[in-house]
């Protein structure tokens, strides 16, 4: 460091201007990138919660596999067997959605994130990335192993035609699932609170077809009944794996319709965003 400039009589020295001999890059979306990564490494939740996930998809549906013969694929794709494990398996990827964020506030961390790097979009972005990659590949990747081996084991005389498709639609359910973690991370933003977060993605996934059987009974709200058990993550799940998914109206007993995968995909692609970006604009004004 310089000395000190001299100055006229009664004027306060200026202090010299201090060149660091340490580069300082200007910090840029991939410096929170590293660090939300190492973050979600480097806690046994991660380990767990996925693991669980892995086990859940592969373990289930291998054992269905198991318990199929060649001709139950003629009318069903080989990533139908991983859909049984994935029903319950969704859970760990909402949970460590929820925990992305939420672990950060219940010790404190947060606060030692945001000093460290002022610009909490760029942090909540980075949170959203790097868990949404590694959730999409690790449930891509169990469902995939699942398809595999069902198409290795079950490819025989009966089993039907398949084509490339059902390869795309396993993708496209494991993004589904996919999104739904992205959702439970940004109701933890919203909400701050690790049992109150989970409490809430759990009760959008498994009350909306128990409210809609409810309400199906009485004239006045059988619509929205009907709405409900037509709109939610299982039977979305079931349409994207290509199972199938009648059900009957039960104030009527009729069948019941249920819309296309392009309906559900864009149901849960707009809550979603609606969500990711309420989180963005209750970070950005909200004290940690």
């Amino acid at each position: 460091m310089t000395a000190p400039t001299t100055t006229a009589a009664g004027e306060r020295p200026q202090p010299a201007h201090y060149t660091s001999p340490l580069p300082a890059p200007r910090p840029h979306l991939g410096h929170a990138l590293a660090s939300e990564w190492t973050k979600l490494t480097s806690v046994r939740s991660t380990m767990w919660t996925l693991g669980s996930l892995v086990l859940l998809v592969v373990g289930v549906g291998g054992l269905v596999v198991l318990q199929t013969a060649s001709r139950d694929y003629e009318q069903m794709p080989y990533v139908a067997p991983a859909l049984f494990g994935l029903l319950v398996g969704q859970l760990s990827v909402m949970v460590l959605g929820v925990l992305t964020m939420t672990s950060e506030y219940g010790t404190g961390l947060i606060r030692t994130t945001f000093t460290a790097a002022p610009d909490r979009y760029r942090v909540l972005t980075a949170k959203y990335l790097v868990f949404g990659i590694t959730a999409f590949l690790t449930t891509a990747g169990s469902v995939s192993l699942v398809a595999l081996t069902a198409s290795i084991l079950r490819d025989g005389p009966g089993s039907g035609v398949h084509t490339g498709s059902e390869w795309g639609s396993g993708l496209l359910g494991s993004f589904y699932v996919t999104l739904l973690g992205v959702l439970a991370l940004a109701v933890g933003a919203l909400v701050r609170h690790s049992a109150g977060a989970i409490a809430v993605m759990l009760g959008l996934v498994t009350l909306p077809p128990v409210i809609g059987a409810v309400l199906s009974i009485w004239e006045a709200l059988a619509p929205l009944g009907r709405a409900l058990l037509q709109y939610n993550a299982p039977v979305a799940l079931m349409q994207l794996f290509g199972l199938p998914t009648g059900g009957t109206d039960p104030s009527s007993g009729s069948p019941l319709g249920v819309p296309d995968t392009l309906g559900h995909v864009a149901l849960i692609l707009v809550v979603t965003g609606a969500a990711v970006a309420g989180s963005y604009v209750v970070v950005g004004r909200r004290d940690v």
